[in-house]
C-alpha cells in the first residue's frame, strides 16, 4: 500500500496526508480553482488505511563557537531612493572602518568614484548599476555599558534606479537587516515606497537614516511623520540634531543621553559629552517622550512600563527598539550627514545594537522529494550541518563567472565538492573569495550566516547549493516582469561578441530578456526602462567592442479575456497513410493571478473515462500555451486566462500528439473571439519633482498624456506630483519635462499594473497588426 501512495501524484499524497488534521474533506490542492477530481482523491483515501507521513529531520545544535562567531555577525544592505546617498554613505562606512585609506565622491574631482562604484560607467554617470558586495570589521560601542565591541560587517550597496531594482531585490533577498537611506529634503519618494515593500517580502528588518541633514530645507521631523504615514511602520528618533542645515554640528543619543560630535579630518574622531547643549535639551526631552510612546504601541514590555508609569532603564530600552526592530514592527531613526562626515559611526553603532544576527531570522527551505505543499524545512546556521547555499548574483570577472553566494546551513570549503539543487550536477569549488567591491580576498572556508563568492562554478541566478547529503531548495527571489522593448542590431557585420553579449547579461539579469521576433527576424531585447536598455547597449559597445543600433521602444501589451466560452473543436487532416484527428472539448475562462501557482494563467484536466488518453495530456497543455504566446487581436501575448479540458475523442491510428496539440490551439483560436478579448497596456507610476511655480504646467503636462493625478503635495520650494500614466504616453516625457520646467524637474517611474487600453487605441493597434499580416492570415 506504501507503494501504492508513493506512485500517486505529488498533490494527491499530500491530500492524503492533510487527512490527517481535517477528516471531513479532503480535496487535491493542484487545481487551479477547486475543480479537479477531489472526489477520486476521497476515494482512494477511504480504500487507503496508510496515511502518507513526512520525513523526520534531524535537528542541528549551535556550538558555543557558532553563537559567539554569529552573535556579532550582521548582513545588511543599504537602499534607497536615487541620490539619496546610499553609495556616500558607504564610502563613509568603509572609510571609518579602515577598509579604505581615503574617501572618493561619486562624482568628485578626482575622477577616482567611489569605492563601490567600480563600473566605469557607474563612474561616469554618477549613478550606481549593479549591486556591489564588500566587508568590514566595526568596533560598536554597546549602547548599555558603553564597552567596545568588534563585530564582523558584510555591506551590498544597491541601486536607487526603478530599471535597477532586480539588483535591490536579490541583496535584500539574502540579508538579516537593512538600512533604508532617506533625504531630509525629499523625504519618503516613489523608489522608496518600491524598496519598502521588497523589505517587507523578505521580512528584513531595517534601521531609516536620514541623510543630508546639512541641506537648506531639510526636515527630518517631517520625514518621520511620512514613514509612519507611507511606509505604514511605527517609526521614532533614536538621535535628535545637534543645529541645523549647514550649522549641523552633531546628534544627541536620545537612548544613552549623550552629545555626539564629529572632530578631526573627516570627522574620524568621534567625541561624547554628557552635556546637552541648552538649545536643542527641550527638543530631546519632547523627542525621547515620542519615542518611549511609539515603542509602547508595538512592544508589550513597554506599554506596562508606560502604564505603571515607570521611567524604563537604558538596557530596557535598548531591548525594547532591538526586539520591535528583529520583529519588523518598529524602526529607529538615525540623522545625519554622509557628505559632511557627520553622525555615520552611531548610526554603525545602530547596525550592531538594533539589526538581526544571522541566527534570529526565519529560514526555511523545501524539500525536493516532497509534495510542493509539504511544510518547509527550517535551516540552522550550525557550521556542522550539511551545506545548504543560495547563489543570488552572477557576474562575469576576469577569471570566469563569478557566483556570489550566502550560505545558510553548514560550512563551504576551498575544493569542496558541492551538489546544484535543480540541475543534479556535481561541481567542485575551485576559488573561495571574499569580495570588496571589484577585489577580492581568498579564503580556505566560510561559514553559515556568510556572504562569499566563487568561481567557476556553472549555474542560474537563484540556484540552490547543497553538500549532496540533503535534498533541499530555497526559494528563489521575485522577478518582476520587463515593460519595454527594443529592436536591435550591430552595426555592420554580425560577430560572436553580439550573442556573446546577449547571453551573458541574460544570465547576469533575470529582468533582462532577449528573444527573436518570427515575423521580421529582428532581435527585441526587453527590460525594465529605457535607462536599463540604454545601460546595456552602451556596456555591449564598451566591453564587447559591438556599436549597436536600435530601434523605436516597444511598450509591452498584453491581451486577455473577458468572459467564459466553450469549445468543441474537431481537428482533422486527411493524408497518405496516417491521417490527423483529434477532439477537445471544454472552455475557457478569466483568470486573477494566482498565489500558490505564481501565475495567472492555468491548464486544468477534469477529463473522466479516458476519451483522450492521458499520454495525449501533455500535448493539449503544450498547444495551450503555445497558443497564449501571440493573441489574435495584436499579436501579443495572452494573460489571465484558465483553459479547462472536459472532455474529448480520439482516433486508435490517427491520433497524435501532433494533432491533439494542433487541436488545442485551433480551439483556443475559436473559443478566443467569443470571449471579448481586450488589449492590456501597462500603467506605470509617475512621481515629478519641480518647482512650486511650475505646479500648473507639470499637472497640465500630465493630463495631456491621459495621467491620473493620484497624490500632490507643496513643500518649501517644491512641490511633488504623483500620477498613474499609461506607458505608451511617456515616451518624450524628460525633454517635455525639462522644458516646462526650465530644466529643474526631475521624475521617476515604476510599473503599477496592466489595465484595458482605451477602444480607439484598441482599434488602433488591431489595425497596425492586420497590416503586418500575410494577406491570406487577414
Amino acid at each position: 500500500m506504501q507503494t501504492f501512495v508513493r506512485r500517486l501524484p505529488s498533490s494527491w499524497q499530500w491530500a492524503l496526508y492533510s487527512s490527517r488534521s481535517s477528516r471531513t474533506s479532503l480535496k487535491c490542492l493542484a487545481s487551479c480553482s477547486g475543480r479537479r477530481g477531489a472526489s477520486a482523491a476521497a476515494a482512494v483515501a477511504k480504500s487507503s488505511p496508510v496515511e502518507y507521513e513526512p520525513p523526520i529531520y534531524p535537528t542541528y545544535q549551535l556550538t558555543g563557537k557558532d553563537v559567539q562567531r554569529l552573535n556579532f555577525q550582521r548582513n545588511i544592505g543599504v537602499s534607497a531612493h536615487i541620490d539619496s546617498g546610499k553609495t556616500t554613505l558607504t564610502e563613509r562606512v568603509l572609510f571609518y572602518t579602515g577598509r579604505i585609506r581615503e574617501i572618493h565622491e561619486v562624482r568628485g574631482r578626482d575622477a577616482v568614484g567611489a569605492k563601490m562604484d567600480s563600473m566605469e560607467l557607474e563612474r561616469e554617470k554618477g549613478i550606481t548599476i549593479q549591486s556591489a558586495a564588500t566587508f568590514c570589521d566595526w568596533e560598536a560601542t554597546s549602547p548599555v555599558t558603553n564597552e567596545k565591541q568588534k563585530y564582523a560587517i558584510n555591506i551590498i550597496d544597491t541601486p536607487g534606479h526603478v530599471d535597477f531594482t532586480i539588483e535591490v531585490e536579490r541583496a535584500l533577498r539574502v540579508l538579516d537587516g537593512a538600512i533604508l537611506v532617506l533625504c531630509a529634503v525629499s523625504g519618503v519618494q516613489s523608489q522608496t515606497t518600491t524598496v519598502d515593500r521588497q523589505m517587507r517580502r523578505y521580512n528584513v528588518p531595517r534601521i531609516s537614516f536620514i541623510n543630508k541633514m546639512d541641506r537648506p530645507g531639510a526636515n527630518p521631523w517631517r520625514v518621520i511623520n511620512q514613514i509612519r504615514s507611507k511606509l505604514k511602520i511605527a517609526a521614532a528618533a533614536v538621535q535628535v540634531p545637534i543645529g541645523v542645515e549647514d550649522e549641523l554640528k552633531g546628534v544627541v543619543d536620545l537612548v544613552r543621553w549623550k552629545a555626539i560630535y564629529n572632530e578631526g579630518e573627516k570627522g574620524i574622531n568621534v567625541v561624547e559629552s554628557d552635556d546637552i547643549p541648552e538649545s536643542v535639551l527641550d527638543l530631546a526631552k519632547a523627542k525621547r517622550v515620542e519615542l518611549l510612546e511609539q515603542l509602547a504601541e508595538v512592544d508589550d514590555e513597554m506599554g506596562e512600563l508606560l502604564i505603571m508609569d515607570e521611567t524604563p532603564t537604558t538596557a530596557q530600552l535598548v531591548a525594547a527598539i532591538r526586539r520591535a526592530t528583529v520583529g519588523l514592527k518598529f524602526s529607529p531613526v538615525f540623522l545625519g550627514s554622509a557628505i559632511k562626515n557627520t553622525a555615520v559611526q552611531p548610526m554603525l553603532d545602530g547596525v550592531c545594537a538594533y539589526l538581526a544576527n544571522p541566527a534570529e531570522g526565519t529560514v526555511t527551505a523545501h524539500d525536493t522529494t516532497q509534495p510542493a505543499s509539504a511544510p518547509p524545512v527550517p535551516l540552522v546556521p550550525a557550521s556542522d550541518a550539511p551545506l545548504v547555499g543560495l547563489a543570488f548574483k552572477l557576474e562575469e570577472g576576469r577569471f570566469g563567472q563569478l557566483t556570489y553566494m550566502r550560505v545558510y546551513q553548514g560550512t563551504l570549503k576551498k575544493s569542496g565538492i558541492i551538489y546544484n539543487a535543480r540541475t543534479g550536477k556535481k561541481v567542485k569549488v575551485p576559488r573561495l573569495v571574499r569580495m570588496h567591491s571589484n577585489e577580492m580576498e581568498d579564503i580556505e572556508s566560510i561559514g553559515p550566516g556568510e556572504i562569499c563568492a566563487i568561481f567557476g562554478v556553472e549555474c542560474s541566478s537563484g540556484d540552490t547549493f547543497t553538500d549532496g547529503s540533503t535534498s533541499f531548495s530555497m526559494t528563489s527571489m521575485f522577478v518582476p516582469e520587463p515593460v519595454i522593448s527594443l529592436a536591435i542590431k550591430p552595426e555592420g557585420k554580425e560577430t560572436p561578441n553580439f550573442s556573446r553579449a546577449l547571453n551573458r547579461f541574460q544570465k547576469e539579469d533575470p529582468t533582462f530578456r532577449v528573444h527573436l521576433d518570427k515575423e521580421s527576424k529582428e532581435t527585441i531585447i526587453s527590460g525594465m526602462g529605457e535607462l536599463h536598455l540604454e545601460i546595456y547597449v552602451e556596456r555591449m559597445r564598451r566591453e564587447y567592442n559591438v556599436a549597436c543600433t536600435t530601434g523605436k521602444p516597444r511598450v509591452a501589451f498584453r491581451e486577455t479575456i473577458t468572459q467564459r466560452a466553450e469549445f468543441n473543436y474537431t481537428h482533422k487532416k486527411q493524408t497518405g497513410g496516417a491521417g490527423q484527428f483529434a477532439r477537445v472539448i471544454g472552455y475557457i475562462e478569466p483568470m486573477e493571478y494566482s498565489e500558490d501557482l505564481g501565475r495567472d494563467v492555468d491548464f486544468v484536466n477534469i477529463v473522466m473515462g479516458g476519451n483522450v488518453p492521458t499520454n495525449f495530456i501533455p500535448a493539449v497543455e503544450k498547444g495551450f500555451y503555445e497558443a497564449l504566446e501571440k493573441g489574435s487581436l495584436s499579436g501579443n501575448p495572452i494573460t489571465g486566462c484558465c483553459f479547462v479540458l472536459k472532455d474529448g475523442a480520439f482516433h486508435a491510428v490517427d491520433s497524435s500528439e501532433l494533432a491533439f496539440r494542433n487541436a488545442t490551439i485551433g480551439a483556443f483560436r475559436e473559443a478566443y473571439k467569443n470571449t471579448k478579448p481586450v488589449i492590456l497596456e501597462p500603467i506605470m507610476t509617475v512621481e515629478v519633482v519641480a518647482p512650486s511655480e511650475f505646479q500648473s504646467a507639470v499637472i497640465g503636462g500630465l493630463n495631456q498624456r491621459r495621467g491620473t493625478i493620484i497624490d500632490s503635495e507643496v513643500r518649501d520650494e517644491e512641490f511633488v506630483c504623483i500620477a498613474e500614466v499609461a506607458l505608451n504616453d511617456m515616451f518624450g516625457y524628460s525633454s517635455q519635462l525639462r522644458g516646462a520646467t526650465q530644466g529643474k524637474g526631475e521624475f521617476t517611474m515604476e510599473y503599477k499594473n496592466h489595465m484595458p487600453v482605451l477602444p480607439n487605441v484598441q482599434k488602433e493597434l488591431e489595425e497596425a497588426y492586420r497590416k503586418t499580416m500575410p494577406q491570406a492570415k487577414k
